[in-house]
This record gives structure tokens, C-alpha cells and sequence, in this order.
């Protein structure tokens, strides 16, 4: 769908959060904390969090850091995009929903507070107990302080230039059952966060990558892919993706990323062993109906794919 910038504000140093709507004034899909879009830009497609309230239909509010290394997105955001300009819209998809708990601790690097934002409200509005500990750079390249500023100590705001990086072992030295934990950030902070709760019961980690998880070390076998649908056979060697593979052979299978972190190009497994290597799986969740095509392999020599 194409949506309208309507509004466009600096949120931080570095950070632009966008109003979208309907150009024509229509309801836009429902979504859930947690949710993000796929936004199309010239060249490029980018997911971006929601981060405003689900219950105001009539527009998206997300968040976009300006990066250094940018390949594309952020730069045209921040450079180029102007109130009225129209962009391709997809989704909402959401792989890091808020799962019932008895209270939440939210962990949140940079603009990896995004989706934090309508956890807290929804946490808020079910009255379930909550603390945020936000980490960044510095205090003014933090977006969204002001929202935050109404919640008092229950949010504890760390620049990292004035009290050093998180002390991610120490938050998460004690293990809480009925606790979920909620992180999004840097690579570098979900790492450490998962090792750090590697003795938290199975389940209490929930997680949203920017980037996909380095899959270069792991040992790739050629494998034979058969769409159910399509009537189609493709032999996918081990170094091409099945995405890929499928494409040669005119099998079109909707994506946006390609790299394991929007879930867009999730296709239904109907018999094989999937080798799950997605970045949006929580961790130790184990579900073999559906695997990721862009990153994600096979176990054993054969799929069959819904497609």
C-alpha cells in the first residue's frame, strides 16, 4: 500500500520518527506491539518498528536512525524524504510480540527502544509490572526521552559516555521466574543479553535483531526443494540461498529483507526437517511448520514447500 509522510520530527541526534497515513484519509491495518513495516524506498527495502499507539488506526509512527554506513535507507530518509512524499508500504508483520507475564524487564540499545515503546503502553493499560533500561551513545542521541520521562525511576537511562556500557551480566545475574525479558538493539547488546540469560528458565528471552546473525561459519548442504503448488523441483546448491534457487526456476516467493530478520519470506514446510537460521526466532523456539527461505536450510536431503 502506499502511505503518505505526513509528518516528519527529530526525535534525537541522528533520529526522525515518520508520521504515515493514508493519502486518501482510510484505516490503516491493525497491528500489536511489536509489530514493524516493510518501507520501499528507491532501491531498497527497510523494516522500521512501530513505535506509536495501535489504537490510533488513522497513522504509523516509526522511528529511523540516520547510519553512518547506510545503504540506502536511512540516508534517503533523512536526506531526501519530505512531508507528502508517498512510499510503499508492507505489512504490519510481527515476529516480537508481547507474551502475557507477570512483570517485563524491557532492555533497549539506540533506536532499539522502537518497539519498546507500545510494549510499555500496553504493559501500562494491563497494569502488569515493568522497568526499562535503555542504553546509548550519549543522552541527546537517545530518542523518545520526553515520552519516557513520565514514568520516573522505572526507567533508568544510561549514555553511555557518561556511566559506560550496560552492565548487562549484573541485570541479568538473577534469573526471575514470571519475568520477560524484551531486548532490541545492537548486535553486540543481544548478544551479550542472550548469553547473560542462557540460565533464565526457556522462554523468559524475547529478541528483535536490526541485522541478521552471522551465519558464515555453518556448513551448508546442497538440498532438493519440491513446491507442492507450483509443481516444481529445484536442486539448491550449498552455496545459494533457497530464495534464490527458487527464483531461477520463476518461483516468486514475497521478501523484503533477505536476510533473516523481517519473516516476509516465511513459506509452510509440509515435509522435511527444516534447519531454522532466521534472526527473528525467539531463542530455543522450535517450530518446523514454516522456515524462513532467504537464509534458512534443510536437515535432511529433501523439502516439500506450500508454494
Amino acid at each position: 500500500m502506499d502511505l503518505m509522510i505526513r509528518a516528519m520530527r527529530v526525535e534525537a541526534d541522528g533520529v526522525l520518527s515518520l508520521e504515515l497515513v493514508d493519502p486518501e484519509g482510510g484505516i490503516l491495518p491493525e497491528w500489536t506491539a511489536g509489530a514493524h513495516i516493510d518501507v520501499g524506498l528507491p532501491d531498497v527495502v527497510r523494516q522500521y518498528s512501530l513505535c506509536g499507539d495501535p489504537a490510533d488506526r488513522d497513522r504509523y509512527v516509526v522511528g529511523v536512525l540516520a547510519e553512518p554506513q547506510s545503504r540506502g535507507g536511512s540516508s534517503y530518509i533523512h536526506d531526501e524524504a519530505r512531508p507528502g512524499d508517498l512510499v510503499e508500504v508492507g505489512g504490519p508483520r510481527n515476529h516480537f510480540a508481547l507474551v502475557p507475564a507477570k512483570r517485563y524487564l524491557f532492555i533497549a540499545g539506540g533506536i532499539g527502544i522502537t518497539p519498546i515503546l507500545p510494549m510499555i503502553r500496553q504493559a501500562e493499560a494491563e497494569r502488569v509490572p515493568w522497568r526499562l533500561v535503555y542504553g546509548g551513545r550519549t543522552r541527546t542521541s537517545m530518542a523518545f526521552r520526553d515520552l519516557l520521562a513520565a514514568h520516573g525511576d522505572r526507567v533508568l537511562i544510561q549514555p553511555e559516555d557518561e556511566t559506560g556500557r550496560l552492565d548487562i551480566p549484573g541485570l541479568l545475574a538473577d534469573p526471575e521466574e514470571g519475568t520477560a525479558v524484551y531486548c532490541c538493539g545492537p548486535t553486540g547488546l543481544i548478544d551479550a543479553v542472550e548469553g547473560a540469560c542462557e540460565s533464565w528458565p526457556e522462554g523468559a528471552l524475547n529478541v528483535e535483531r536490526f541485522a541478521g546473525k552471522d551465519l558464515s561459519g555453518l556448513v551448508s548442504a546442497p538440498v532438493k526443494v519440491r513446491c507442492a503448488k507450483s509443481e516444481v523441483t529445484v536442486d539448491v546448491a550449498a552455496d545459494e540461498s533457497i530464495l534464490d534457487a527458487l527464483e531461477t526456476v520463476g518461483i516468486s516467493v514475497a521478501n523484503a529483507c533477505r536476510d533473516g530478520v523481517c519473516g516476509s519470506c516465511e513459506v509452510r514446510v509440509l515435509q522435511g526437517e527444516p534447519d531454522h537460521r532466521d534472526s527473528f526466532r525467539a531463542p530455543g523456539e522450535d517450530d518446523d511448520a514454516a522456515l524462513a527461505v532467504c537464509v534458512s536450510r534443510a536437515r535432511t536431503p529433501e523439502l516439500v514447500l506450500d508454494i
